[in-house]
């Protein structure tokens, strides 16, 4: 199954693909028609990617170890490597490859200047004069190493504090077909040092443009596939039945806002309830694909943060005032249990062991911190009841998990909310010993909706005038 197509069936048959989704009627698809809507798709993810992933770095090209395609490379390497030095070990000397080469050279030193680079640019230019090369070449009086160590100097001059060391590691070579060589190799990371600034330079400035780009996109992509927004439709047409039901129940301190339904708050909860997918059944709405796994990561840190604060809670509440503001405490018991969560979304782990070991060693850090301090130290009641209550928050119904759960959802929404007028949530009760992972937690979750609001809002809008219907204009702004 192709999601970001929407293929779950293809027959090639005469040069077409026949594909269909759901109920949707078949179309025939040319082979062709399908490899540009996958460029397409390929291009608008990597504009995406750049935008929304602040770390997101171009990286050298590295194939596979024992591909065909590796091999073929490395022969291809030694072939022309050895050809160089071979025409430089004539008599005389040949230098028809070296002269290339340093043609190449020239133009990627060139390629690193900015414009208030004039110095450089002449020297280059003085330097590496390939005329004059050529002429030196044809008289038996071109030194090589001298323009080596040149190239040398220069790439020291250009490069990024990170490459100094490659750079110097040059210097200790001697052998002209080894320097050349290993001096390919480095501008090679040069020139990715050099994309990555540029990226790291113009992102600012590409936002608008990156915003058009994607949604134009998208618009060409939805017109080859008129039913690629039906997750979409959903995921907003479950929450608003979600909140029309807690409309109808008052179950819910939504219920009594008669902003409830308004497509920007629609919008907001259907964001939130991605913090609760199941990603193992549920298809992900369309418009956040291509952001699926960072919402998937995003909701296993809530999570994570849900426990961690329900257990901290759970051991302030019972130990009472006898360790309330111990200096340095709550972190000592926070790091025992972060290290003891840390792989609670892998396969292997077991919480029910995990809790139970949680439990022991807060008993022990807790019985130590009392004695130091002249308590007595916790009887075996108080240690079994400690140790219950903390196995107990393996359940999703537990009301302390319940209750933390709520309050880091409803600090998520508000970000949301308050992002639109640049002001901090406040933190909710509870929540302060993990304030700094939330807030990080927060500002994550609220740029990457943001980003997407700007893309897609004009599809939303159209989908909440379908879902809003009774008379009322879904004219607020998402």
């Amino acid at each position: 199954k192709t999601r970001c197509g929407l293929v779950t069936q293809c027959t090639c048959e005469d040069k077409s693909l026949q594909c269909w989704e759901g109920s949707s009627p078949p179309r025939f698809v040319s082979v062709e028609e399908l490899m540009e809507t996958a460029k397409r798709v390929t291009n608008m993810a990597l504009a995406h990617e750049i935008m929304v992933n602040q770390a997101f770095q171009v990286k050298p090209t590295e194939l596979p170890e024992g591909s065909l395609e590796r091999k073929v490379k490395e022969i291809m390497h030694k072939a022309f490597w050895d050809c160089l030095e071979a025409q430089l070990k004539e008599d005389p000397p040949s230098y028809g490859h070296a002269i290339k080469l340093l043609a190449e050279i020239k133009e990627t030193l060139l390629s690193f200047l900015l414009p208030g680079h004039g110095r450089q640019r002449s020297r280059i230019e003085e330097v590496l004069d390939l005329p004059l090369i050529q002429q030196q070449a044809e008289n038996g009086a071109l030194d090589i190493g001298r323009l080596s160590q040149f190239i040398v100097g220069m790439m020291g001059s250009l490069c990024a504090p990170c490459r100094d060391e490659d750079v110097n590691k040059l210097k200790e070579i001697t052998d002209i077909v080894p320097l050349l060589k290993a001096i390919f190799s480095v501008l090679d990371l040069m020139k990715v040092d050099m994309a990555n600034f540029a990226l790291s330079s113009i992102r600012p400035h590409l936002m608008q443009q990156s915003v058009e780009y994607e949604r134009n996109k998208f618009q060409e992509f939805l017109e080859k596939q008129p039913n690629a927004l039906d997750y979409t439709e959903k995921w907003l047409e479950d929450t608003v039945k979600s909140l029309k039901e807690a409309e109808m129940d008052g179950s819910t301190a939504a219920s009594s806002d008669p902003s409830s339904l308004l497509p920007l708050n629609v919008h907001n909860q259907a964001y939130l309830r991605l913090l609760r997918w199941d990603h193992a059944s549920d298809p992900f709405p369309e418009t956040m694909l291509m952001d699926q796994v960072r919402f998937q990561e995003m909701q296993q840190e809530a999570d994570r943060l849900v426990l961690l604060s329900s257990v901290l809670l759970i051991v302030y509440t019972t130990t009472g005032e006898a360790i309330s503001g111990l200096p340095g405490l709550m972190e000592t018991l926070k790091n025992t249990i972060s290290i003891m969560l840390a792989d609670m979304h892998t396969p292997s782990f077991s919480a029910q062991e995990a809790l139970a070991t949680i439990g022991e060693k807060l008993c022990v850090e807790l019985s130590q911190c009392l004695g130091q301090h002249g308590y007595s130290p916790f009887s075996a009641e108080r240690r079994s009841i400690l140790k219950g209550q903390i196995s107990a928050t393996i359940q999703p119904d537990n009301t302390v998990r319940k209750l933390m759960d709520s309050r880091v959802q409803t600090y998520l929404l508000a970000s949301l909310e308050s992002s639109q007028h640049k002001t901090p949530p406040l933190l909710p009760g509870g929540l302060s010993p993990v304030s700094r992972e939330l807030k990080e937690l927060a500002v994550h979750f609220s740029r990457l909706v943001n980003y997407n609001k700007l893309v897609f809002s004009p599809f939303y809008q159209k989908i909440l005038q379908k879902l809003l219907t009774k008379g009322e204009s879904p004219g607020t702004e998402m």
